[in-house]
């Protein structure tokens, strides 16, 4: 290398600059050595050559001019500087061995595979467990070869057509392997030989998929898969844009498993395809399985919004938002409908057809003809009761005479002449006290409580002109079922029968049928002769809005006529009423009408813009003076104005706004109760625990069911000494908590700070079975323990009480002679009734008792004869003591070791169980101690076949 440089040199030229010879001796050249003088910190810093630099780290990885970790993680970092996704920079990582993985790992691996094989053993069991050939399929099998099952003659294994299924029989003799065209038959499996099949037809359609599977032969876990594997052929033809594929797909996992996404997933690719029904049928499958599924409510939401029905998609996807605030797609989808249901009613004004009517009339002759302007909806509702352009159309095809041949052409000249005068339509308004209490009890609106609520639920749905005035038919989702039977005021239930069919068919847009049968009830409810001026009102009203739907405004006027005259200041005759003089051009009396319904109930807004529009209309036809040529507007009392008279609210409100509360105060106690205790736990840190008394204590006024806050008070009052109160917390806690370690705990300080030493140690024995590793409670336990012997020995060595004086009299042989219950007497055997079969805890207390007062063993004998040992803990839980212990140990070596010696091994097996058996062991005297090992030396003496000497004696080193 160093002659190359030098040659190099001697070709430059003395002018080239030392900067020149810098890049030339770096770029190096490739298929030679590096020169160990670039093994170097500055030259590696200095060389920009990536390349070079690769062979540098090639060498310096190698070792072969000795190995510098330093230098290459140098030469490393100045190549990321340089290229930072070098392939020379990546590293190899070693394959993972057994010591690269950790305990957690390996157990974590081991676990998994446990599980996996536990999974194949069961699904291998199920396997098993299912037949092998279904019963259809064994006719069309043939039998096992060498089993004794036969054929029948008339059945053949293969059937003729199967044997001779080759058309080109092969030679059978070299005569006729002479003949045989090796040439052609090579041309004809190779292709080349011309044939006379019709040309081949290019078929660019989609091939045909079944859409249903046959898996009845398949096994539950075979069809899941089934399933699963043709719902997932179906998302990739989705993913694909191929609609058709993906529904066919779809089709075939439903038919294998029917299961929500698959119809969730078909139902999206009907909407791709703008398969209205199909996606709602497939929607409405979706919610059935899964009610409130969120993307089934958004589907259908979309197929809502394409056939225009805006108000369900709103539903369904504020149901959607109630689920999922965040959801995006349902955040969009619901302002485009709102703009659409806003939009709505104009663009039915745009897209109507403008109608000339003219009417002819007293005085004015003269009219000219303007074109009908609907009027809109009331209060958000659907124009059910507007008239829309395309159906007044029907006007012209219907005369507008007062006696049309309709069924009511006599009371159409009693009263159509009568709206048509200036002032006497005053007097229509005019109404009895009856009625005004009716419509101050809200009577006149509907016929009776439950159709308020149903016309109330039913929304925006075409309510207000529609036929379900007073009916519970208006219902919200596709799928609700109709109850025709359902009862609607006072009428009978034939009469009921006909308005909600009538109710049924306006809704569903069968204007002369619903009209007919408002009509059947009206004339029934003629004839059967009841008096409920509130439900004829409502038929008139419904039938009105049929005659308005089919463009007979005449008629329409009439009924909404003789509906006021039942309930004046009825709001939907009014509005209907009004709209029907609009459509026939009759402003004057049309405004009247929007003028008396805004007195009612200002909130109409289809009555404000019918009142802005007529204005105008009237001013270009009267000019200043159009006030004076107006009707007189009657006056609406206030008892019938609906937005001055506050309705009490509903049952739900009322609920809603009780729940709120309940929320709202159970939010406000949580945080209050958060504070406190955190106040509380600051004061104990601090050492106030006076202060943290009293913020414990207004925590369980808010929230008295929290251990926690027991535990903690409980805690204070030790710390201030009042062991009684501390005590009981831990009593509180122990009943809401059983297992609480601190409360065990606290209640054996308590314990301790009043001197009962036996209850300390039991509690805290009870601590340390719970967790051995408590050193304060190992601690307190020893302590406790020296404090308990040194109350005994006192108790032993006190002297004896002085004996009472007992005055004796004598009395007379008639007179009853009382014991003192304190006397010795009171408490012998013989005073005190002793029951040897006890059923519970209490008699064999009260027997055990009986037997230690007088000291007789026969007794606590014939009483553990007749106890099982099974029970015997649970009796002795609330009465062991040394004495006791004592007592039972001579009754079993002097009464029932020579009777019953298993017996008495069966008790003593069981008698160490008892509570606090551990601590009356430690408290038990010479004497006592002599007699259980006594009991124990005669029982392992004893020759028996249920128990051994040894037995005996692993028993005997859990009692000495």
């Amino acid at each position: 290398m160093a002659t190359d440089y030098s040659s190099l040199l001697n070709q430059t030229t003395p002018g080239m600059s030392a900067a020149f010879f810098s890049n030339q001796s770096t770029a190096g050249d490739f298929s030679g050595k590096v020169p160990v003088e670039h093994l170097d910190y500055v030259y590696i810093e200095k060389c920009k050559d990536v390349k070079y630099l690769e062979k540098i780290l090639e060498v310096l990885r190698s070792g072969k001019e000795g190995f510098y970790p330093h230098l290459l993680e140098f030469c490393e970092s100045h190549m990321k500087k340089l290229d930072p996704r070098n392939r020379a920079l990546r590293k190899e990582n070693p394959v993972a061995t057994a010591a690269s993985l950790s305990k957690d790992e390996w157990s974590q691996i081991f676990d998994d595979l446990k599980i996996w094989q536990e999974e194949i053993k069961t699904t291998e069991t199920l396997l098993m467990q299912e037949p092998m050939i279904d019963a259809s399929m064994k006719e069309d099998m043939t039998p096992i070869r060498g089993s004794n099952c036969s054929v029948p003659l008339n059945q053949t294994a293969v059937s003729k057509e199967k044997r001779n299924c080759s058309k080109h029989p092969l030679p059978r003799d070299y005569r006729e392997w002479d003949k045989f065209d090796v040439e052609k038959e090579c041309k004809r499996i190779d292709g080349n030989m011309v044939t006379n099949d019709p040309p081949a037809i290019a078929n660019n359609q989609h091939p045909q998929i079944w859409t249903e599977v046959d898996a009845s032969l398949k096994s539950q876990q075979e069809k899941l898969l089934l399933a699963n594997r043709e719902k997932d052929k179906g998302n990739e033809a989705f993913r694909a844009n191929d609609y058709e594929e993906a529904v066919a797909y779809y089709s075939r996992s439903i038919s294998i498993i029917p299961s929500v996404s698959a119809y969730n997933n078909r139902a999206q690719a009907e909407i791709k395809l703008e398969h209205w029904h199909n996606a709602m049928s497939d929607c409405q499958r979706v919610l059935e399985l899964e009610s409130g599924n969120v993307k089934g409510l958004l589907r259908r939401a979309k197929v809502y919004n394409h056939m225009g029905q805006f108000q369900l998609a709103a539903e369904d996807l504020r149901m959607v938002l109630r689920k999922e605030p965040q959801n995006a797609a349902a955040t969009q989808l619901l302002s485009e409908t709102e703009k659409r249901i806003s939009e709505c009613r104009p663009e039915q004004k745009s897209k109507g057809k403008k109608i000339l009517i003219q009417e002819v009339e007293e005085g004015d002759d003269n009219r000219n003809a303007r074109p009908v302007e609907p009027s809109q909806p009331v209060g958000g509702e659907e124009s059910s009761a507007a008239p829309e352009r395309g159906d007044m159309g029907n006007a012209q095809k219907k005369p507008h005479g007062r006696g049309d041949g309709g069924p009511h052409s006599e009371f159409t000249n009693s009263h159509h002449g009568h709206w048509r005068s200036r002032g006497g339509s005053s007097d229509k308004y005019k109404f009895t006290q009856e009625s005004k209490e009716k419509q101050a009890n809200g009577t006149s609106k509907r016929g009776s409580t439950a159709s308020v609520k149903a016309e109330q639920s039913s929304g925006g749905k075409g309510s207000l002109a529609g036929g379900n005035e007073g009916g519970t038919l208006s219902g919200g989702n596709a799928g609700e079922t109709v109850n025709l039977d359902a009862p609607c005021g006072a009428l009978p239930p034939a009469l009921s029968r006909l308005k909600n069919e009538g109710n049924l068919q306006f809704k569903n847009g069968q204007f002369a049928d619903a009209l007919e049968k408002y009509s059947q009830a009206i004339q029934g409810y003629a004839d059967s002769g009841i008096d409920s001026p509130e439900d004829l009102c409502i038929l008139y009203s419904n039938r009105a809005a049929c005659y308005l739907k089919d463009g007979n405004c005449q008629e329409c006027i009439q009924d909404c006529t003789r509906a006021l005259e039942l309930q004046p200041f009825s709001l939907k005759p009014l509005l209907r009423r009004a709209m029907a003089y609009e459509s026939l051009e009759r402003y004057r009396t049309a405004y009247v009408d929007y003028k008396t319904v805004l007195q009612i109930d200002i909130s109409v807004q289809a009555a404000n813009d019918s009142v802005n529009r007529i204005t105008r209309l009237l001013i270009e036809q009267d000019g200043t003076e159009w006030r004076e040529k107006l009707p007189d507007i009657p006056l609406v009392p206030l008892s019938a104005q609906q937005h001055r008279r506050e309705e009490p609210p509903s049952e739900e409100v009322l609920q809603a706004r009780a729940e709120k509360a309940a929320m709202d105060a159970e939010r406000k106690a949580e945080a209050r109760f958060t504070v406190l205790k955190k106040e509380g736990n600051e004061f104990v840190k601090n050492g106030q625990y006076q202060d943290a008394l009293g913020k414990y204590t207004e925590c369980l006024k808010l929230k008295p069911e929290e251990c926690s806050i027991y535990t903690n008070r409980a805690l204070c009052y030790l710390k201030v000494e009042r062991f009684a109160e501390a005590k009981h917390d831990c009593d509180a806690a122990l009943k809401l908590e059983p297992t609480n370690k601190k409360a065990f705990y606290r209640r054996a300080l308590a314990n301790k700070g009043l001197k009962d030493y036996l209850a300390c140690s039991s509690d805290l024995q009870e601590v340390l079975q719970q967790d051995p590793n408590v050193q304060e409670a190992e601690k307190e336990l020893l302590e406790v323990t020296v404090l308990l012997r040194q109350s005994l020995a006192n108790s032993n060595a006190s002297p004896a009480k002085p004996r009472k004086t007992v005055p004796i009299t004598e009395v007379d042989g008639d007179q009853e002679t009382t014991g003192d219950p304190n006397s010795e007497n009171s408490c012998r055997g013989e005073d005190i009734p002793t029951n040897l079969q006890p059923t519970d805890a209490y008699e064999f207390g009260q027997a055990l008792n009986a037997a230690c007062c007088s000291g007789d063993t026969a007794i606590c004998a014939e009483l553990l004869a007749s106890t099982t040992p099974e029970m015997l803990p649970h009796f002795l839980s609330t009465q062991l003591d040394g004495h006791t212990i004592s007592l039972i140990m001579q009754a079993m070596d002097s009464h029932l070791l020579e009777k019953n010696p298993s017996l008495v091994y069966q008790h003593l097996n069981v008698l160490h169980t008892t509570d606090r058996f551990s601590v009356v062991l430690m408290l038990l005297n010479k004497d006592e101690r002599r007699h259980m090992t006594q009991l124990f030396e005669h029982l392992a003496a004893v020759e028996s076949s249920e128990f051994t000497k040894n037995d005996v004696q692993n028993l005997a080193n859990k009692y000495i």
